[in-house]
């Protein structure tokens, strides 16, 4: 796993996505080898995300090819016009996802980000989780809800609500490049993962 894409869009949730980011780009630091960009579906520079904050993206999905990809949540509970159930039912975000999954990317949904992994119908059968406020909304789709902060299902991956990105993500780095560098990541950040993982047998 080297090639790391985070997809952005209007009404994305900040911490969703920079969390992420953040500690992915920490992990490179101390040893991984990632490459992480910042991506649309689109071809926006910018995006502007739930808080207000502008964000620069580093171009179009379609011009990588991500063995991670990370699907940040959003405007899902409050019914924004910008924002992850915008995505869902415009259906251009769902179905990239799942033409990354199609082509073996790893794919990870952020607190609501995981309603538009299920929109991608990548969550089905599979055990997930996403933000409190919308688990009556995952119920109602072929994802086998389960209580965690983490869900880990190999290749698709699900987290609570927004704080919870950190722990996926460190949950990864740990993955991927072992516990070493997830915890000099975590000092770094002066960040104590919390919460329970589930991972399939």
């Amino acid at each position: 796993m080297e090639t790391v894409a985070i997809v952005c869009y209007d009404g994305f949730d900040e911490l969703d996505a920079i969390g992420p980011y953040e500690v992915f780009e920490n992990a490179i630091r101390f040893g991984a080898t990632w490459d992480v960009t910042l991506r649309t579906v689109d071809d926006q520079s910018t995006v502007t995300a739930s808080h207000g904050l502008t964000v620069d993206v580093d171009g179009p999905l379609a011009d990588t090819d991500p063995d991670l990809l990370v699907v940040p949540g959003g405007g899902w509970n409050d019914g924004s016009d910008a924002g992850a159930r915008t995505e869902a039912d415009r259906g251009d975000l769902p179905d990239a996802i799942a033409a990354a999954h199609e082509r073996g990317a790893t794919i990870a949904g952020v607190c609501t980000g995981g309603m538009l992994l299920a929109r991608a119908g990548v969550l089905d059968g599979r055990p997930a989780v996403t933000h409190r406020g919308a688990l009556d909304d995952l119920r109602e789709t072929a994802a086998a809800v389960v209580d965690a902060r983490v869900v880990d299902d190999g290749d698709v991956l699900t987290a609570g609500g927004v704080t919870s990105g950190l722990d996926l993500a460190v949950h990864l780095v740990e993955r991927e490049w072992g516990a070493e560098t997830a915890d000099a990541v975590t000092t770094e950040m002066e960040y104590e993962s919390r919460g329970s993982v589930h991972r399939s047998a």
